[in-house]
This record gives structure tokens, sequence and C-alpha cells, in this order.
């Protein structure tokens, strides 16, 4: 496993499946960036010290430029359990999971995320082939997690926002414009 990616075991894991068998070739859309580059915080939200201290940016979520961070809501050592909220872009910034490995099963879906000022959410249509590598990630998502794909990702996209939505756009919103 590549300790050097980032110091998060499942972000390690997964960065070894996406050098394995590609970059968007897992998870439309998806692919893992330089961990904890800020340049695309700074360049279309806010570069306050104070904001951009409590996100740790990780990954393309989207072919057109939207993005994945982990809200450091609190302290927590266990970097993995920390929130994941996407920045699309076009503007919108929402919690869209609760941890990574409720992403990792959104991921599983295989469609890019749709953000918007109002909301994030999962489209896929049915007819739509999945990724080369779609069927890989599954299996190691259950090999190393024992976790699903998520089958209805607007509920686990619903339960994040419900649990952690007001709080993150309560903080979030004095650094935005």
């Amino acid at each position: 496993m590549d300790i050097t990616y980032s110091p998060v075991t499942e972000l390690n894991l997964l960065k070894d499946l996406q050098d394995r068998i590609g970059y968007e070739n897992f998870a439309e859309g998806f692919g893992l960036t330089e961990y904890g580059d800020l340049s695309g915080l700074v360049a279309g939200w806010s570069d306050d010290p104070e904001f951009t201290g409590r996100l740790i940016p990780f990954a393309q979520a989207t072919g057109g430029g939207s993005f994945y961070a982990l809200w450091k809501i609190d302290d927590r050592a266990d970097l993995a359990t920390l929130p994941v909220v996407v920045f699309g872009d076009e503007g919108g910034q929402h919690v869209v999971a609760r941890d990574l490995r409720e992403l990792f099963q959104l991921l599983g879906f295989d469609t890019e995320i749709s953000v918007d000022w109002d909301s994030a959410y999962f489209y896929r249509d049915e007819d739509e082939p999945h990724t080369d590598g779609r069927d890989e990630y599954v299996a190691w998502l259950d090999e190393h997690f024992g976790l699903a794909v998520a089958t209805d990702p607007d509920a686990v996209l619903a339960v994040a926002q419900e649990e952690l939505g007001k709080r993150f756009a309560d903080w979030a919103g004095p650094f935005l414009p």
C-alpha cells in the first residue's frame, strides 16, 4: 500500500486501486488528486486560512472541475471519519457523505455527482454502460470494507444532509461569496 499519498489508510488503499486500474476508470468523473491541494479552494472559493485550514481536498468529483474535500468538523484523529463535502465547478457546496466509506459506496453507483447551488445528486441512466473498472471497484469495496454499492444514493445524501448540511452551511457561509 502506498502510504505516501495521504495519512488516511482508506485513501491510500483507493490510490493503489486507482494506480492499478486508472484515473476515472472505476467511477465516472472521479479521480484522486494531490491530497490537500488547496489551489481549487483558493482560486474559486476563499483563501481565508480559517476556511482552508478546515478542508482537505483529495479528489476530482466531475470531469468539469467539481471536487471532494474532507471537512475537519472537529479535531478527531481518524480523518476517514470526517464528513465529505463537494464543491461544484459552477457553484454550490454540500455535504455528500458522513465519512469516506459512505462516499466510497456512492462512487460505486458509477456516475458523476451533479452539483448546483441548491443541491447535489446522482443520476444514472440504466442504459449507460458502467466504467471498465467498476466491477473491480465493487469487489475492492467489499474486500477492504465489507461494503456494497449504495443502491439509493439519494438516501445516503439525504442522511448526510439531514445530519450535517445546516452545520456545514452555517460554518462555510461567512467565507463564501
